[in-house]
């Protein structure tokens, strides 16, 4: 079949929603600047003039791998422009002039160096009269991601794109971004939608968390009762903490069939996305074993939890238990691909194992010390077991205690001690500590938050990480693959909340796992930041709506008056503010103009700010105290 029949089939399956982003064109008259591309390109060089993209252009493609990623660039051009371009093979005699190429190259472009990264480099260059982009399938792929950055963001006949040549390459290999749906469950068109902006801010590595003590989110054939009784709970905690308990009285629950699970694994490969499925062992396993109580140190029987926290009961390790497991993690490896299984391995009591008569057998068998010990030879067993199916493993650091075998990866939550230790022990590393990785921190004080869920980590928080640190040698260095975020979902029941949590917060990290640090700046990202909210308006996403610039949380004045300048980033927004105690909303007056307010010595005034995005979204109230500090002005 040629390409030039291809051209008129329907190629391939969409890429993104049909709103997923609005993009960029800067006038003709403007100033060259820097673009709004995120994460920032390690090499851009602006040009003069601008190519014109119509339903005209020719888009050209050399190989099936080209021709894959034409079929999602069209879509999304589809989508968002209306139009679709003709796919051709460029063929010798054929006339120049306005054509897209997308040429696929076994080695990327090597015009960066970062050489362990290579396969997913790309180089983009636009001129007048042609686009053309080079890279492997991935690498392609990603240089689309940053043309279609480049897009406008309304329906247009043309879109006019800035002059530009790029060559890019990623600092890291795994660009992570976790998802746990053991506590709280999303529908799989939301993991869809949550996948397409993982790619379009070319993060690559989606850690799916699925099994809990709260609820098992997988079908496994051979045990059905896995999901027959282990994915539902009788109830969800209301309280924040262990005591006093109270329950909704509502069921919840719910699983993943296998063919579902196949259907997000296809979608996320096709943008290429690796999904790591995570299993807990030993711990965290209660809802398996209230479906299978025999794999417990004690008689049960045991429900599946309705509360938050860390659980006694725990994997025995009998060889029922470790036959129970091999076949589980076998189905698991049929379903993924990637090469990563997750074993979880974190928050293990010990308790049980203590009094069982089982446990302690196992351990003067083996000639093992103490529990400590015992966890970790029940790692190493499983992990045995993996490495037979070709397999490698990954789990949170604690399994790192007792030794691992040297294809494990150790994923460094509690700080990054342990990926330190890990690393220097001549483990891979993936870095998600809390202080930096962990969303379902709030993004401000919890006073100004929809959602008080503790601890605070902000945006430029997130944007300072430097998953590289500075105690690791040079020579040591390499092992730490990557970066990733996370979000526990707990107290995160809606999917809007989830969305609150991880957006814009995802941008900052996609650009912490892309760029180079030493290509990385605060003051820049914030401003191409604002030219992403509309795109995630357009994708309908309930991201957080940002504090207003000039509003700090005090400040101290000595003048008889004070002015405020706000500005929101988000463009199009109104502000809405009271400055006598009252809860501002639609009714309050409107920010046009800087405020001048009137401050008197020892008194404060409180100014209160609400932000309403154009969809009409409301923020948290934002307020900040003006005092006066009775200080004589000379």
């Amino acid at each position: 079949m040629s390409y030039q029949v291809l051209a008129v089939l329907t190629l391939c399956s969409s890429i993104f929603c049909a709103n997923s982003f609005a993009g960029q064109v800067e006038k003709q008259t403007e100033k060259p600047v820097e673009l709004a591309i995120i994460p920032k390109p390690v090499n851009q060089q602006l040009g003069q003039g601008r190519f014109n993209l119509s339903g005209k252009t020719r888009l050209f493609v050399n190989d099936a791998a080209a021709l894959s990623n034409a079929g999602l660039l069209n879509d999304r051009l589809e989508q968002t422009l209306g139009f679709r371009l003709a796919v051709l093979q460029r063929l010798p005699g054929m006339s120049d002039g306005n054509y897209l190429l997308l040429k696929t190259e076994s080695d990327a472009p090597n015009k960066v160096d970062h050489k362990q990264n290579q396969d997913e480099s790309y180089a983009l260059n636009i001129n007048p009269h042609s686009i053309e982009l080079k890279g492997t399938a991935a690498g392609q792929f990603y240089g689309m991601q940053t043309l279609l950055q480049m897009m406008p963001a309304k329906t247009s006949p043309v879109a006019h794109l800035r002059t530009v040549s790029i060559a890019d390459t990623p600092r890291f290999s795994w660009r992570g971004m976790h998802l746990d749906v053991g506590r709280h469950m999303v529908s799989v068109e939301f993991i869809k939608k949550f996948l397409d902006q993982m790619a379009f801010y070319k993060m690559n590595t989606f850690h799916w968390h699925l099994t809990e003590d709260q609820g098992w989110r997988i079908e496994i054939k051979a045990y059905p009762k896995l999901t027959e009784v282990g994915a539902w709970r009788k109830e969800t905690t209301l309280a924040r903490h262990v005591e006093p308990y109270i329950g909704d009285g509502k069921p919840y629950g719910g699983f993943y069939t296998q063919e579902q699970i196949k259907e997000v694994v296809a979608y996320a490969s096709a943008r290429h996305i690796t999904v790591v499925p995570e299993i807990e062992l030993p711990g965290h396993a209660q809802a398996a074993l209230a479906a299978y109580p025999e794999l417990a140190c004690t008689p049960g029987p045991f429900e599946v939890a309705t509360n938050w926290g860390i659980f006694e009961d725990i994997f025995c390790p009998s060889e029922a238990t470790f036959h129970f497991l091999e076949n589980v993690l076998t189905e698991v490896m049929a379903l993924f691909p990637g090469q990563y299984l997750h074993i979880g391995g974190d928050e293990v009591p010990k308790a049980r194992w203590k009094k069982s008569a089982l446990a302690q057998e196992v351990m003067r068998r083996e000639g093992l010390k103490n529990e400590e010990e015992l966890q970790s030879w029940f790692i190493r067993r499983i992990e045995k077991f993996i490495n037979s199916k070709g397999k490698r493993l990954i789990g949170w650091d604690e399994i790192l205690e007792g030794g691992l075998a040297p294809g494990a990866t150790v994923m460094s939550w509690r700080g990054e001690d342990g990926g330190i230790a890990a690393a220097r022990q001549g483990h891979d590393v993936i870095m998600s500590p809390t202080s930096h990785c962990y969303f379902d921190a709030g993004q401000g004080p919890k006073e100004q938050e929809s959602w008080e869920l503790g601890g605070e980590l902000t945006i430029e928080k997130v944007y300072g990480y430097n998953p590289v640190p500075a105690l690791l040698n040079s020579e040591v260095q390499h092992h730490i693959k990557g970066v990733q975020a996370n979000i526990w979902t707990e107290y995160l029941s809606k999917p809007e909340m989830i969305e609150y949590m991880v957006y814009p917060r995802l941008l900052a990290m996609a650009e912490v796992a892309w760029t180079a640090q030493q290509g990385k700046d605060y003051a820049s990202f914030e401003k191409r930041l604002e030219a992403h909210y509309p795109r995630l308006q357009k994708a309908r996403l309930a991201y957080r709506i940002p504090r207003p610039t000039g509003l700090p949380a005090q400040v101290h004045a000595t003048d008889k008056t004070h002015t405020l300048t706000l500005h929101s980033p988000v463009a199009s927004s109104k502000m809405y503010y009271t400055v006598d105690g009252t809860v501002p909303d639609t009714s309050s007056a409107r920010y046009i103009h800087p405020l001048v307010l009137a401050v008197k010595p020892g008194q404060d005034s409180l100014v209160q700010v609400l932000t309403v995005s154009p969809e009409g979204r409301h923020s948290a109230i934002q307020r900040s105290v003006i005092s006066n500090t009775g200080a004589v002005q000379k």
